[in-house]
């Protein structure tokens, strides 16, 4: 087994077209099928629920994350890293962009004393003022964990390009001790240097001003979903646009979400070649197992990556 190539899960590395992870087709065929003749009254068992996890360590944090950041300005490609909930680092041909960063226990402190603590059961990957050389961050919608006031003001304080959701300004103003530079709603049309913003419909219960995002940058371009639910249409909106990755939520009704099954196949129907979760593992309250999301991926054929906390995914079409 140990010299398996294929016994080690999809994550991290370097990814091309039409990859198809034997180590997720083995995860899902350990999911034992439901016996559509046992009789109704049996009690129906969801494999794919588990217990969070006690603790989630990054993979790569603080100074050695930001040094394999800085380390990839030279390659090409698209790099992107997870930094936990729906934060990704995005970067090409130097220029770095940076996606609802949640760097901080705003959460935590916000909820306090509630019936629902939000207490972070990941690490931090990088401490917010070291990301301060970005060049544009873009937020999804209000919510303290993709409009972060413990996170924004450091972030951009470098003299990032900052976007939020159209209807969001107000929170962004006051979060980030900044205007925004743009708000973008649906079909609306952004540029930022190298950084063109496309905003796609989104649709996050009790949150209006949540949006997803199509950006491109040179012949790369990614699809972030924010916090949204599976609706028709959504697909519709973003296949045109022939993104190379995905992001999508997968933690269901208890993040007001997605769940793994419907984020798998919202990538399979906009034809993306790689989808990437997220928004889960942040809080024990609020998250899901990916597996669900791994099974309905192999399902499909929809390639995949899972990527832990501050590990690199590069996708390079050799420019």
């Amino acid at each position: 087994m140990a010299d398996d190539p294929d016994a080690t899960p999809s994550s991290g590395g370097t990814t091309r077209r039409d990859l198809l992870s034997a180590w997720g087709r083995r995860a899902a065929e350990q999911v034992p099928v439901p016996d559509v003749l046992v009789a109704a009254a049996t009690p129906r068992v969801d494999h794919f629920e588990e217990e969070p996890p006690e603790w989630v360590e990054p993979l790569v944090s603080g100074d050695d994350l930001i040094a394999d950041i800085q380390a990839s300005k030279d390659d090409t490609g698209l790099h992107i890293w997870w930094l936990g909930q729906s934060g990704f680092v995005v970067q090409r041909e130097g220029k770095t962009l940076l996606l609802d960063p949640y760097l901080s226990d705003a959460m935590t402190t916000e909820h306090e004393g509630s019936d629902t603590p939000y207490e972070r059961i990941s690490g931090l990957a990088v401490a917010p003022e070291q990301l301060s050389f970005v060049d544009l961050v873009v937020t999804s919608h209000s919510h303290l964990d993709h409009l972060d006031p413990g996170t924004l003001p450091h972030v951009l304080s470098g003299g990032a390009a900052f976007v939020c959701a159209a209807g969001s300004e107000e929170a962004a103003t006051t979060r980030a001790g900044r205007k925004p530079d743009a708000a973008i709603g649906i079909d609306d049309d952004e540029s930022f240097g190298d950084f063109q913003i496309f905003g796609v419909p989104a649709y996050h219960e009790g949150v209006p001003d949540a949006m997803g995002y199509v950006i491109r940058n040179g012949f790369y371009s990614m699809y972030h979903a924010g916090d949204t639910r599976r609706v028709q249409g959504m697909a519709e909106a973003v296949q045109p646009h022939a993104v190379d990755v995905a992001f999508v939520p997968v933690s269901g009704a208890s993040g007001g979400t997605m769940d793994g099954a419907d984020a798998a196949r919202v990538a399979y129907e906009i034809a993306v070649p790689i989808a990437i979760p997220c928004h889960y593992e942040m809080f024990r309250c609020e998250t899901s197992s990916p597996s669900r999301f791994v099974a309905e991926c192999v399902r499909l054929g929809q390639e995949y990556r899972l990527p832990r906390i501050g590990e690199r995914v590069t996708i390079d079409y050799g420019f």
